[in-house]
């Protein structure tokens, strides 16, 4: 295997014409680079250069060495130019909006990870069941659980998002088994004036089970289910997080939204951003199942 730090010590004498000009261009000792010019000669089994009244000059060997070197030095330098800095430009503030279930369960462990990878970046968090303008610039990356994207948005359409009936184990084995057949005996807990979940009540398989409360906030609902308060539309997620939890037999998963990563056009060649929304989808593609259900 050719010893490529000879190649720079090979390109200054070729270029300079002799070892302690080269030596001087590297920073480095006549010593050093005479020792790897002869290093890289033993290797290649041929003399690379000759000295002439000029100096240095190549031979033919050398000579035919060097468009080679030469070429391999330009990769080089390509290479170090693309990262160059690069840890300076993981740097600066992102906001991020997110509706606070998604952050409190799934978010949370994600976040702590990229901010120890990334100790320069900061993180603005909005969290809102309302979704934040991308368009007005009220958010830079927000995660959305959405049927449809419009609007001067890009991002990544993760994966279904499948909600469905979920209860406690210890409520289901109560009161399930008496139930009625359309629900008569069982307790949904209500959101309200909520037209969306009143159309899931009616079209699931318990639309005359009674609707009790109203509770606006989901987080709400889930620890009511937990606790064994009566039934309620979850994320599917939530059975792995908390397995006290069960999707009620009998009931189906409604997969008409996905889970979106979006930012502002306008940042997609920000480095930082780049940085946090590749992270960020690595880390939810890892938990697909548990949206999926």
């Amino acid at each position: 295997m050719v010893d490529w730090k000879s190649l720079p010590a090979f390109l200054a004498v070729a270029r300079v014409g002799s070892l302690r000009g080269a030596a001087e261009q590297l920073v480095s000792t006549h010593a050093t680079v005479r020792r790897q010019i002869e290093g890289l000669e033993a290797q290649l089994g041929v003399q690379l250069f000759r000295r002439g009244a000029g100096g240095l000059q190549l031979t033919a060997a050398g000579r035919r060495l060097l468009p080679q070197a030469l070429e391999a030095e330009a990769a080089l330098r390509k290479g170090f130019n693309a990262v160059q800095g690069l840890d300076r430009e993981a740097a600066g503030r992102i906001h991020l909006s997110a509706d606070p279930m998604t952050a409190h369960f799934l978010l949370a462990p994600i976040l702590a990870e990229f901010l120890s990878l990334y100790p320069d970046i900061h993180i603005d968090l909005n969290l809102s069941f309302g979704i934040d303008s991308i368009e007005k610039l009220e958010t830079d990356v927000s995660i959305r659980h959405v049927r449809e994207v419009t609007g001067d948005a890009v991002g990544r359409k993760l994966f279904p998002l499948s909600l469905g009936v979920f209860a406690a184990r210890s409520y289901i084995d109560r009161h399930l088994h008496d139930a009625g057949p359309r629900g008569e005996g069982l307790t949904w807990l209500g959101y309200g004036e909520v037209p969306e979940l009143q159309a899931l009540i009616a079209a699931s398989p318990f639309p005359r089970a009674q609707v009790r409360h109203a509770i606006p906030d989901p987080e709400m609902h889930l620890h009511l289910a937990r606790a064994g308060a009566g039934m309620t539309y979850l994320a599917a997620w939530v059975q792995s997080v908390f397995p006290e939890l069960q999707r009620v037999p009998g009931t189906e998963l409604d997969q008409s939204r996905s889970t979106w990563v979006l930012l502002h056009g306008d940042l997609r060649r920000v480095h930082r951003v780049r940085l946090f929304v590749d992270f960020l989808c690595e880390s939810l593609l890892e938990r697909r199942a548990d949206f999926i259900g």
